[in-house]
């Protein structure tokens, strides 16, 4: 009996721990699992009991690339319980701050993580020593993220300006203007960006599972909605019925929580690719163009993809953010952005955005005072791993028939799962 067995512990160039045990049986597969060995880290638990305020701080610390993205959506579910109204300047800040996490996130992604994958590379290092203009570039795209991040909410990391109802701290004209001159200065590298992934090629497999991304009608949203939509099953549902929609479940092999679609009881999506499926008409014209320039265009169900996708994405926000900068150096909002006036209240609200690696769903209950009764937090790695190990199984099957070698299927496999991006601390959270 030919046996193969595939074993990858604390797969690199990720975010987190996981381990990677595959099977092989006379072509069979046996045993095929994605583990996540991290301990348990209990930020629902640590919010019980303290007051609404205190939340945003503490569930940024969830992670630290998509801590702005933690800290918008969980003042999205305290409002929506205070029943709080902003202004659009502060609307337009909040968005300047989640699309900071994008350019951190992506830009290390596709140039640390991934792009080592595809020039035979075992780390970053190499690249940089091969191509030292492209390493500095990358570099300078996620600092720019950095620096966005601070402007706007008052560091890199874990944000302090925005609070309830506002934000308490805005940069001058001037620096939103130097600020969008320098997105304007990057385009020309994420538009290159794009090809490059493109370039690079990758096994043509085709998902089964669904997609999950925010919808908005004429908008690219990554926060502002409180629609969801599975992109393949063609429905939609409200962020605030998130437990009639998705489940969670435990498996014996992995720390974390998985999740699927409650109906169908089938695993999916939520990544840069899934928003580009569900909204790409929506894309400003220079991402859409880059897109279809790589061929990426709806219906697009290969994992693989996601690089491209978050490429395409770094398009986006570069135009997006040079847009809203020099709006905001112009006053062109209504409203200032200090906080509103609200009234404490008891409720349950959910926060829904779209943070860099896909959708973020944060669920809080308070009482009467303001305290948390009960919180849970809904990662995008943790809605993306029950789909990771079924693409996982798709692909050794085509390579086991397309007679690729134990080596090959490892590297292939791992290529895969640096696809989705994953961060594995933030799925036990």
């Amino acid at each position: 009996m030919a046996k193969t067995d595939i074993k990858v512990d604390h797969l690199a160039r990720i975010e987190g721990h996981g381990d990677i045990h595959l099977i092989i049986e006379d072509g069979n597969i046996v045993k095929c699992d994605f583990a996540v060995t991290e301990p348990a880290r209990f930020f629902e638990s640590m919010v019980r009991g303290r007051r609404f305020e205190d939340v945003p701080y503490v569930s940024s610390r969830v992670c630290g690339i998509c801590s702005s993205s933690h800290t918008v959506t969980d003042i999205f579910a305290i409002e929506s319980i205070f029943d709080v109204e902003v202004t659009d300047r502060t609307r337009a800040l909040r968005e300047l701050l989640v699309y900071g996490s994008f350019l951190q996130n992506h830009a290390t992604h596709l140039f640390v993580f991934a792009a080592p994958d595809f020039l035979g590379h075992k780390s970053v290092f190499p690249l940089a020593e091969e191509n030292r203009a492209l390493f500095d570039s990358a570099l300078g795209l996620k600092a720019l993220g950095n620096e966005l991040c601070t402007a706007v909410g008052g560091r890199s990391i874990h944000p302090i300006t925005a609070v309830i109802g506002g934000f308490t701290h805005e940069i001058s004209s001037d620096e939103y203007l130097a600020l969008a001159d320098k997105m304007d200065s990057m385009l020309d590298f994420a538009l290159d960006s794009v090809d490059l992934f493109n370039d690079f090629g990758s096994v043509d497999i085709q998902t089964e599972g669904d997609m999950l991304a925010m919808v908005d009608p004429g908008r690219y949203p990554v926060l502002g909605s409180d629609t969801a939509r599975f992109v393949r099953a063609g429905y939609d549902f409200s962020a605030q019925n998130i437990d009639s929609a998705i489940e969670e479940y435990a498996v014996d092999h992995s720390a974390a929580y998985l999740a699927r679609e409650k109906t169908g009881a089938s695993p999916y999506m939520a990544t840069a690719l899934s928003r580009i499926n569900a909204s790409w008409s929506e894309l400003s014209e220079p991402a859409r163009f880059a897109a279809a320039k790589a061929g990426l265009r709806p219906p697009e169900f290969n994992p693989f993809a996601n690089n491209i996708a978050q490429a395409v994405e770094l398009v986006d926000v570069l135009v997006r953010c040079s847009a809203l900068c020099r709006r905001l150096a112009a006053d062109d909002f209504e409203g200032t952005s200090k906080p509103v006036a609200f009234n404490v209240r008891a409720g349950r609200g959910v926060g829904f955005t779209e943070a860099p690696r896909g959708a973020l769903f944060h669920e809080i209950e308070l009482d009467d005072d303001g305290r948390v009764l009960s919180a849970s937090i809904l990662t995008p790695t943790s809605q993306n791993i029950a789909n990771i190990e079924a693409d996982m199984r798709l692909l050794a099957e085509k390579l086991i028939l397309e007679s690729y070698d134990q080596d090959a299927i490892q590297l292939e496999i791992e290529k895969l799962v640096r696809a989705y991006d994953p961060c594995l601390s933030c799925s036990v959270h």
